[in-house]
């Protein structure tokens, strides 16, 4: 009776070769597909939107630092930003640190530069 079962548990097995490597890796390809398309493009995105914005940026623009801090553009340097934030107070900002234009909403802000404001 052991027999029986033993030799159709053996005919139900498969027999590999290219499908079986093929249905082993298609799930793996598709989850990146999915990971790909829901994560990495949309972040590629934004952070494309954020550079054509930062090169954008000239003297006098008014923007809002990602700490916080409004100011006036009054120098630019090639990875620096001098912002006056107060009559006669300026200072040094790296230009990456730069999250929007201070004169619109935060939604209007998210949108122009690519950032969801989270």
């Amino acid at each position: 009776m052991d027999t029986i079962a033993y030799a159709a548990g053996a005919a139900a097995a498969p027999q590999g070769g290219m499908s079986g490597l093929m249905s082993m890796f298609l799930p793996l390809i598709i989850i990146f597909f999915i990971f790909w398309l829901l994560l990495i493009r949309p972040q590629q995105k934004r952070v494309k939107k954020h550079q054509e914005f930062l090169s954008n940026l000239k003297k006098g623009d008014e923007v809002i630092t990602s700490s916080g801090i409004f100011g006036k553009i009054t120098g630019i340097a090639d990875n620096a930003l001098t912002i006056e934030i107060a009559d006669g107070v300026r200072i040094k900002v790296e230009k990456g640190h730069i999250s929007g234009y201070a004169g619109t909403t935060t939604a209007a802000t998210a949108d122009k530069i690519g950032n969801t404001g989270k």
